[in-house]
């Protein structure tokens, strides 16, 4: 397998700008002229939608700027303090199972969460990453700290996943994140845990790259 190519953006990149790129790339790729690639970045605020989502999901459409796109799920929000991974990856090398690829990014942030005594867990009927446990502290009710949304194109992915790191939590009161209207978000920060954006793309990195040996 040839070394996957990691690029790390600390400037807050355009939305749009960044699904461009993410498509180039994957023609690429497809033609063997770009190795795989795994892209840490920020966005500014934006809800972006899903291919499944649907207005109802928009509490108010005044806050931010709403995109629609072509990764699947429904509405989520991307802004300063998360951040994204998009994963540019040749499923044909691999194993042409997107649930077992969606498994490996579900486990690397359990993993990954598990280095800070946090307990996660992802379920079958939501997809994304939940807080059960925080240093022995139990929640009445889990709460979401990543988010996934993938596309396909002749087995390359694109598009991956976002991690709260410290945003702004109040942007998730309007929206249904997710499509879901009675789960809240939470964040490192929330949870007491000081992060840097280093040290989440370093570990991440690792732990996930991994786990992609398996595959």
């Amino acid at each position: 397998m040839k070394q996957i190519e990691i690029k790390i953006s600390n400037n807050q990149i355009n939305y749009e700008d960044a699904v461009r790129y993410m498509e180039s790339r994957v023609v690429s790729i497809s033609k063997n002229q770009s190795r795989e690639l795994l892209w840490f970045l920020n966005h500014n605020h934006i809800f972006t939608q899903g291919t499944s989502a649907s207005e109802e999901e928009i509490l108010n459409s005044k806050v931010v700027k709403i995109i629609k796109t072509n990764r699947g799920g429904k509405t989520t929000y991307h802004g300063p303090g998360q951040r994204i991974v998009y994963l540019m990856l040749n499923l044909n090398n691999k194993n042409k199972d997107i649930r077992k690829f969606i498994t490996i990014i579900e486990e690397s942030l359990i993993d990954f969460l598990a280095h800070y005594n946090v307990e996660a867990q992802a379920f079958k009927d939501r997809v994304g990453i939940w807080v059960t446990k925080n240093n022995n502290m139990t929640f009445d009710k889990e709460k979401k700290i990543g988010a996934i949304g993938l596309r396909i194109k002749k087995w390359i992915t694109y598009h991956g996943l976002s991690f709260n790191i410290n945003p702004n939590l109040k942007y998730y009161n309007y929206i249904h994140s997710c499509g879901l209207r009675e789960y809240q978000n939470t964040s490192m920060k929330e949870l007491g845990i000081k992060l840097e954006q280093s040290e989440f793309d370093n570990e991440f990195k690792k732990i996930f790259i991994e786990k992609l040996k398996t595959f």
